[in-house]
């Protein structure tokens, strides 16, 4: 029995709908507003700096506005969940450092999301270790003082890093491991805090990102005397990495850019696309040089997807063997 002229049509124009409707869900006609980064840190930290070194091409990239929302605190818990929780529909991303994905699972009582569920990757925006910065008047300048002093001053040295469960947290809970220390965390809402405290001799030691205290290093008022990662910084290299200076502590951290679970993937793509190109020109390589950060390795989203997997496992371990927990 043959179907009807009308009927057909009717079919083939539901169908032309669904798949115009399909187009649109994917993200066909995006983007047709303003985007909001959200950054899990404070003004003037590392991430901050260099997602605003993104920001600027990525907004040429797409033509339309991006714009930088700073969401601090909790080792960048709350600007982690606050796009955890937003709408999957392309127009919210996060900036994030590797310690706030990998590292706050394990060592946070409460998470208010799932990172690996709610949190989708996006890209991976450079690598590189963290240092180990001092005030010149404690007269440290190799993490063997350091270690000399905390050993003929049992309880006395206190030491600061950006939260609970960061990178530096986890960093010098092993080096007081490791040598038999005993010193106390002084948890900051972020690195520019730290920084501020170690500039007014408030605090002796502590680990920073590898960017924000820079100009303050140059200037003399401060003094790194080690860093983490598989390298010297690229701005900094004359300090020797913690692992010349005889504590293995290699493994480089990251930032990366990530979408709320359920973003449709065509956008997800463009926007690791974009992103790649930035990342590829001289000019972004030197900026980040620059500021101390290795060249940027060009990854696709399931690429950096993987490494995001593959260091919650190696993070996590690390944290495990510290015995680091936060109650």
């Amino acid at each position: 029995m043959s179907t009807p002229i009308s009927s057909r049509r009717m079919f083939v124009g539901s169908l032309l709908l669904l798949s115009a409707l399909g187009a649109h869900a994917q993200g066909s006609d995006w983007p047709n507003k303003p985007i909001r980064l959200v950054v899990a840190g404070p003004a003037g930290a590392g991430m901050d700096i260099y997602a605003r070194l993104l920001a600027a091409p990525l907004q040429a990239a797409l033509k339309t506005p991006v714009v930088v929302d700073n969401k601090a605190g909790a080792n960048s818990i709350i600007g982690n969940d606050a796009v955890a929780k937003a709408a999957p529909d392309g127009y919210t991303f996060l900036f994030t450092p590797s310690s706030a994905i990998a590292i706050n699972p394990i060592v946070q009582p409460k998470m208010p999301y799932d990172t690996l569920k709610d949190l989708l990757p996006v890209a991976q925006i450079g690598a590189g270790g963290i240092l180990l910065v001092t005030n010149p008047e404690t007269g440290f300048k190799s993490l063997k003082d350091m270690v000399a002093y905390a050993k003929a001053n049992p309880g006395k040295l206190l030491y600061g890093s950006w939260g609970n469960g960061s990178t530096g947290h986890l960093a010098m809970e092993g080096i007081k491991a490791h040598y038999g220390l005993d010193m106390s965390h002084v948890p900051y809402k972020g690195t520019a805090a730290v920084v501020n405290d170690l500039l007014a001799g408030n605090l002796k030691i502590a680990f920073t990102d590898i960017a924000s205290p820079i100009p303050h290093i140059r200037a003399g008022k401060l003094l790194a005397i080690g860093a983490t990662g598989s390298g010297r910084g690229p701005a900094l290299p004359e300090v020797p990495t913690v692992t010349e200076q005889g504590y293995k502590f290699d493994a480089d951290g990251w930032y990366g850019v990530f979408a709320p679970a359920g973003t449709p993937m065509p956008i997800v793509r463009r926007v690791n696309e974009e992103i790649n190109k930035i990342l590829a020109t001289e000019e972004m390589r030197q900026k980040f040089m620059s500021q101390n950060m290795q060249s940027p390795p060009i990854k696709t989203a399931e690429q950096f997807a993987a490494t995001v997997k593959s260091d919650v496992e190696m993070w996590q371990a690390l944290a495990k063997s510290a015995k680091l927990k936060i109650e």
